[in-house]
């Protein structure tokens, strides 16, 4: 079987950051980047797929140049292969997932995979949409939410998490799109000799024409929130302070 994991790379979630002069994005100087960690389990779950039925992993993603690095670290855990699209300007931020999923699909149609693997959502944008438009964009069948596959003869057979603790288990027919969610498995760390192997690894690059340069999504703006302190006096007794206390945790702050 012939997986291909989409992997994106975002801002090192332990940053601090800051809104661009544009008010479009955050400022990029000084910023360092990291795989999107919802991906990393998307990936885990087609290694142990890969190392429990035989097959390929090829790692994908879409951006500029620098997201090579985690198509490294991919390689470095055990991807076969990488691809990397090439993207600039706008369509490199991958905040428009029409437009990213327009990116990724290219790569899809060349390699022709039997399962396309992405993570649930993107911890910079967090839309959680890229891999149902690339699913619509391909006519392919799709699952979102999976905790666990199970592939077959011609098909695969999925694991879905509902609300309230219920699950679904779904069969769809190959090749399809499968969103994972994160803590599918626990996710291993590359190895020395993983990191060796890597350096000589394949990365293809790829070369797309978007009809646009995006897919419809504007981002009006971004800036930081506003921290505003209220000091509130509560009057009357100690029983009725302590009622309007409560009542102003549990529907104002939220926190009961």
């Amino acid at each position: 079987m012939k997986i291909l994991v989409a992997v994106k790379q975002v801002p090192a979630r332990d940053l601090p950051v800051e809104p661009a002069p544009s008010g479009l994005w955050i400022a990029e100087a000084g910023l360092s980047y990291e795989m999107n960690e919802p991906d990393a389990y998307a990936l885990e779950a087609a290694l142990r797929l890969k190392e429990s039925g035989g097959g390929e992993v090829v790692a994908v993603s879409a951006g500029p140049e620098r997201v090579q690095s985690v198509l490294r670290e991919a390689l470095a855990k055990g991807a076969d292969r990488a691809i990397h699209v090439a993207a600039e300007g706008e369509a490199a931020l991958g905040l428009d997932p029409v437009a990213a999923a327009a990116l990724l699909e290219a790569a899809v149609r060349e390699e022709q995979p039997d399962l396309v693997l992405t993570g649930l959502q993107s911890d910079d944008t967090g839309t959680g949409q890229t891999g149902v438009v690339l699913a619509a964009r391909l006519g392919w069948p799709h699952a979102t939410l999976v905790v666990a596959i199970e592939p077959g003869q011609g098909a695969v057979r999925a694991r879905r998490e509902l609300e309230g603790g219920w699950f679904q288990h779904v069969t769809l027919p190959l090749p399809a799109v499968l969103t994972v969610q994160s803590g599918i498995a626990r996710l291993r760390y590359a190895t020395l000799m993983g990191i060796k192997r890597a350096k000589t690894k394949e990365i293809r690059r790829l070369e797309v024409e978007l009809e646009g340069s995006r897919g419809g999504l504007r981002l009006a703006g971004l800036a930081q929130p506003r921290r505003v302190r209220q000091t509130q006096f509560l009057e009357g007794s100690a029983a009725e302070q302590a009622s309007k206390l409560v009542e102003k945790l549990r529907f104002e702050a939220r926190v009961l």
